[in-house]
C-alpha cells in the first residue's frame, strides 16, 4: 500500500506542503496547471534554496506577476513568515493580517488596517488598498467552477471551510459573514488548491503525520496578546497531538493547519515502510540552526511490496469500503445518502436489496472512497442514515489507465473513453452525458448516437490513436 508520511518537526504552512510535494515527486506541472483553472490571476514561482543545510524546495505564489509575500522580508531574519505572508520583529510581533494565511484578523469584517510589523498600519497599497474580500461563499463557487478533478475539489473546499468555521467561531459571527481579504483570498485559495492537487496526484492510500511542532512565543492580534498558536490555528488543531519546543516563534499557521485537517492522516511514528521519496518544503523563514522546512516521505509498506513483482502492481490501489445494512429508511433517504456520498468524492455508492433479521427487506449501502475521504464519508453515513454502526475496510483494485479522445459525428463531438493497459487498449466506449447531451439536441435516439461514436472512434486513424495509452 502506498503511504505518505508528514513529519512536522517545524510546524506546517501552506507553501511548506506545496514545497515537500514538489520535492516528493509531484511535478509542477500539476500545480501550476489547478493555480490557472482558477482564473484569478495568480501563478507560480518555483526554486530550490537552503535552509539551515538543507537543500528544499520553496514556492512562490504570484498575483498579477508581483509575490504575493512580496511585504515579507525572509532575509533579513524576522521571526515568522513561515508561509510568508508578513514578516514580523524579533519579539515575535504579528499581526492578525497574515494576507498569505488569510488570518482571523483578514477575516473579520475587515478590520486588519493596524496590525502586524509591531503593530504599525499595513500600507500596500497595492495588495491592501481593498475594502472587500472574497466570503467563504465565493471562494466555494470559484473552486466549483475550476477546471479540477472532483476529489480535489472537495478537498479543497472542506480545508477552506474549516479555516472559515475556525475564524467565524473566534469571532462569533455567522460563517457567510467571513470575508478574506483580496490578496490574501487568493494567495491562501492557490495554497490549498494546488496542495489539493499535488495530495491526489501521490495517489496515497494512507495518510500518517507526527505531531505537530506550534512553536513558542506570543502573536499580536486586533483584539490582543495571545500565545501561541493564534486564535484560529489552535482551533483547526484542537483535537490534534501538538507540542512546543525548540524555538519562541509562531510554526503552524491556519492554512497548514487547515491542510492537515483536509489530508486527515493517522499521527503517530512513521509507519514500518519502504521509503521511496522523500521532499523538503521550505518556509521563507531561515534560520541558522533550525531548518524552516516540512518533510514527506513516500514509499510502500510491507504489504504492498511483497506484491510489487506482479504485473498488476502498477495498476492496483487500495481503496476503502464503507458498508451498512438498513431496514427502517426512506428509499428516498437512501437515494439523497448515496447521492451526496458522490458529491463529496466517493469512488462509487450502490444500494443493493438484502433480506435481514426476521425477514425484514433492506438495503446495503456500500460507499467505496480513497482512505483519505474515509472519515467524512463515514460520518455522512452515521449522520444522515438510521445505522448504529459502519463496517469499514480496506481492498486492492487494479485500474485500467483511463484517457479521453474526442471524435467527430454528425450529432457533434463525442469523448470516447479509453481504457488501457500497459500501452494496450482494453475497453472504449463514448462518454454516455456527451450522448445524452447530443441525443436531446438532435431529437434522435440515444443509442444511434453511441453508434455513430463508435464508428468515428473505429476509423483507421482514430483507432491508430486510441490503441496506444
Amino acid at each position: 500500500m502506498r503511504v505518505a508520511y508528514i513529519d512536522c518537526f517545524a510546524g506546517i504552512a501552506g507553501d511548506m506542503l506545496l514545497g515537500a510535494l514538489v520535492d516528493a515527486g509531484v511535478p509542477a506541472e500539476v500545480l501550476a496547471e489547478a493555480t490557472a483553472s482558477l482564473n484569478i490571476g495568480a501563478s507560480l514561482r518555483i526554486e530550490r534554496v537552503d535552509r539551515s543545510g538543507i537543500s528544499c524546495t520553496k514556492v512562490h505564489v504570484l498575483v498579477d506577476g508581483h509575490l504575493a509575500e512580496a511585504h515579507a522580508e525572509p532575509e533579513q531574519g524576522h521571526a515568522h513568515s513561515h508561509d510568508q505572508e508578513h514578516s514580523h520583529d524579533d519579539s515575535h510581533v504579528e499581526g492578525e493580517a497574515h494576507s498569505h494565511e488569510a488570518h482571523e484578523h483578514e477575516a473579520h469584517e475587515h478590520s486588519h488596517e493596524a496590525h502586524g510589523h509591531g503593530g504599525e498600519a499595513h500600507s500596500h497599497d497595492h495588495e491592501h488598498s481593498h475594502t472587500h474580500g472574497r466570503s467563504l461563499t465565493a471562494i466555494r463557487g470559484l473552486i466549483q467552477a475550476a477546471a479540477l478533478d472532483g476529489p480535489v475539489k472537495q478537498t479543497a473546499i472542506r480545508a477552506f471551510e474549516m479555516l472559515g468555521h475556525a475564524e467565524a467561531k473566534i469571532h462569533n459571527v455567522p460563517v457567510e459573514e467571513i470575508h478574506f481579504h483580496e490578496v490574501g483570498a487568493v494567495d491562501a485559495i492557490v495554497d490549498i488548491v494546488a496542495a489539493s492537487a499535488g495530495i491526489h496526484h501521490l495517489n496515497v492510500a494512507a495518510w500518517h503525520s507526527s505531531a505537530i511542532n506550534v512553536g513558542g512565543g506570543t502573536v499580536v492580534c486586533a483584539h490582543g496578546t495571545f500565545p501561541v498558536p493564534a486564535p484560529a490555528t489552535a482551533d483547526l488543531l484542537r483535537g490534534l497531538p501538538t507540542y512546543s519546543a525548540h524555538v519562541q516563534q509562531e510554526l503552524v499557521t491556519p492554512t497548514g493547519a487547515a491542510l492537515l485537517r483536509a489530508i486527515n492522516p493517522e499521527f503517530g511514528p512513521q509507519p514500518a515502510m519502504r521509503v521511496e521519496r522523500i521532499g523538503y518544503g521550505a518556509g521563507t523563514r531561515n534560520s541558522k540552526d533550525f531548518p524552516n522546512v516540512l518533510r514527506i516521505s513516500v514509499g510502500e509498506t510491507s504489504e504492498t511490496a511483497a506484491i510489487s513483482g506482479q504485473t498488476h502492481a502498477a495498476n492496483c490501489e487500495t481503496v476503502t469500503v464503507l458498508e451498512t445494512a438498513l431496514d427502517d429508511m426512506s428509499p428516498q433517504v437512501l437515494a439523497y445518502v448515496a447521492e451526496t456520498a458522490l458529491a463529496q468524492g466517493a469512488l462509487d455508492a450502490m444500494l443493493t436489496p438484502v433480506i435481514m433479521k426476521k425477514g425484514r427487506p433492506g438495503t446495503l449501502l456500500t460507499v467505496l472512497c480513497n482512505p483519505a475521504q474515509s472519515a467524512a464519508l463515514e460520518r455522512l453515513i452515521l449522520t444522515e442514515t438510521s445505522t448504529l454502526g459502519v463496517r469499514i475496510r480496506q481492498e486492492k483494485r487494479s485500474c485500467l489507465e483511463r484517457r479521453h479522445i474526442p471524435v467527430a459525428t454528425e450529432y457533434g463531438e463525442i469523448r470516447i473513453k479509453v481504457g488501457s493497459l500497459g500501452g494496450e487498449t482494453m475497453n472504449a466506449a463514448p462518454e454516455y452525458e456527451d450522448c445524452r447531451a447530443a441525443a436531446a439536441k438532435h431529437h434522435v435516439a440515444i443509442k444511434q448516437v453511441q453508434q455513430a461514436a463508435i464508428a468515428a472512434y473505429l476509423r483507421p486513424e482514430t483507432a491508430k490513436e486510441g490503441g496506444k495509452a
